[in-house]
């Protein structure tokens, strides 16, 4: 995967082991920790991310730096052929736009390069920014997925299921 793709706000490019570091940084920080997790060598979970082939990785780039990832992964069964999408971004930019942007921006390169016809992200049922920056792009809810993932302290929490159809993007 070489592809470099260019927002109005970001580039997304491949995401290499040299961004570990960042992306850990990124990770470490309370607000994407309580989301992501990785357990106790958040290094090796970032690697292990990069090197999954089920999943491919861009950094999010803003401003000459690495601001966060964003992923995708795909089901291929043609019957129900559709891509997943994941983000995190460092909470020093949230709020500035640049987490809609990198979504609508793997989004439309899913849609006209790849095919998909329907996007699918999940995000916590509690994680209201995120909600509000995904159906900027586009996505609507599907529902609630009850007790859905587990959090850092053990309990369980609901997620939203919410997806999108190529002629929603916007």
């Amino acid at each position: 995967m070489r592809t470099v793709l260019r927002g109005a706000l970001v580039t997304l490019r491949p995401a290499t082991v040299d961004d570990i570091p960042s992306l850990v940084a990124i990770r470490s920080t309370p607000e994407v920790y309580a989301r992501w997790r990785g357990g106790d060598d958040l290094t090796a979970a970032v690697a292990e991310e990069l090197e999954d082939p089920g999943a491919q990785t861009f950094a999010i780039e803003h401003g000459g730096r690495v601001a966060g990832a964003v992923q995708w992964g795909a089901e291929d069964e043609p019957d129900y052929r559709h891509a997943n999408i994941d983000i995190y971004l460092d909470p020093a930019v949230h709020g500035r736009g640049l987490g809609t942007d990198a979504v609508r921006t793997l989004a439309r390169h899913l849609i006209d390069d790849h095919g998909f016809r329907r996007l699918v992200i999940d995000p916590a049922a509690d994680n209201a920014a995120a909600i509000r920056c995904y159906h900027k792009v586009g996505f609507r809810p599907v529902g609630i997925m009850r007790q859905y993932e587990r959090g850092p302290d053990g309990s369980w929490h609901d997620g939203l299921l919410m997806d999108l159809l190529a002629e929603e993007l916007e």
